[in-house]
């Protein structure tokens, strides 16, 4: 941090720490967001010849932010990561600006270098096996370890939507052998649940720290209220980052997941489409990645023109 005025350094520090008490971010995130920083204060400070102080980074402009994204992508740093640098950047100076009361119209205004967005994707099935696993290592608290694994775990081995898995009752527990859930438009489906999936959210409740009434949502945040899905989102991203997975490897990949492992094992695509509670088969085409063939051959068994052939 040697090229770093005092006062920056001091500000970098305070807003990880900002994220590390409150976001529970972990270590391996924090250490991306610092790197990402500091090659960024580092050019500020190499592309106007002297240490700048906050006052400095208040008056960066537009030319700024277009000379360093010019010379990152000099160095070989690809779109898509030169993308995730100016979200740092970006995350980094909407704290700063808020507690420092300025506009920081010129870097929210920076526009991320295009690339080509991968398509969301079924996850492998040791991918997704890991990634519950992995899950369990973003934090250091027991109890949120094991509500996160449960949660996940429900995506994977249910098929549910984040929300109708943040949104189980207290009463549901322990989970039955058999769950009925309201999806979209309000439409019920049954989904089965399997042993793994049960064990999971029994590891939950028991070491849970909340007395909850029965209409109470099961999933509790780190202060006790309703779990956000966004803190699900965070937490895959940090285990997805650890274990090396795309970005595409999101909790509703692995619902796409839940789905694609059962037609590979020889699940009915219709059966399937129920489970999912899709209104249209094609939607199910899509999640499961399955050919057009596959799909002609569920409609001729299903259609009564192709029975009677």
């Amino acid at each position: 941090m040697s090229l770093l005025a005092p006062a920056q350094r001091d500000q970098l520090e305070s807003w990880l720490t900002h994220l590390k008490s409150l976001d529970d971010a972990a270590e391996n995130t924090i250490t991306a967001y610092r790197n990402d920083l500091l090659g960024f204060l580092g050019f500020l400070t190499r592309h106007h010849g002297e240490t700048m102080g906050l006052g400095g980074l208040r008056r960066v402009k537009s030319t700024d932010m277009r000379a360093w994204m010019a010379h990152e992508r000099r160095r070989g740093v690809s779109a898509r990561s030169l993308a995730r640098q100016l979200s740092s950047v970006k995350s980094f100076y909407r704290w700063f600006a808020e507690r420092d009361g300025f506009e920081p119209t010129a870097i929210l205004a920076t526009r991320a270098p295009k690339f080509q967005k991968k398509l969301p994707r079924p996850m492998a099935k040791d991918a997704a096996v890991a990634m519950i696993e992995s899950v369990s290592d973003q934090t250091q608290e027991p109890w949120i370890a094991a509500r996160d694994v449960a949660v996940v775990t429900l995506l994977y081995g249910c098929g549910l939507r984040i929300s109708e898995a943040i949104g189980l009752k207290f009463k549901d527990t322990p989970l039955p052998e058999v769950l009925r859930i309201t999806g979209k438009g309000d439409k019920e489906r049954v989904v089965p649940v399997l042993p793994a999936v049960r064990d999971a959210v029994d590891g939950y409740v028991r070491v849970m720290p909340f007395q909850l009434e029965p209409d109470e949502t099961l999933f509790r945040g780190a202060r006790g209220g309703p779990l956000n899905a966004r803190m699900i989102q965070k937490v895959m991203e940090r285990a997805r980052a650890q274990l090396g997975l795309p970005a595409t490897a999101t909790p509703h990949a692995m619902r796409h997941s839940f789905a694609t492992h059962l037609l590979e094992a020889g699940g009915d695509l219709r059966a399937i489409q129920e489970l999912l509670g899709h209104a249209s088969l094609s939607t199910t085409q899509a999640y499961t990645a399955v050919d057009t063939a596959r799909l002609m051959e569920v409609y001729d068994r299903a259609h009564p023109r192709g029975q009677a052939s």
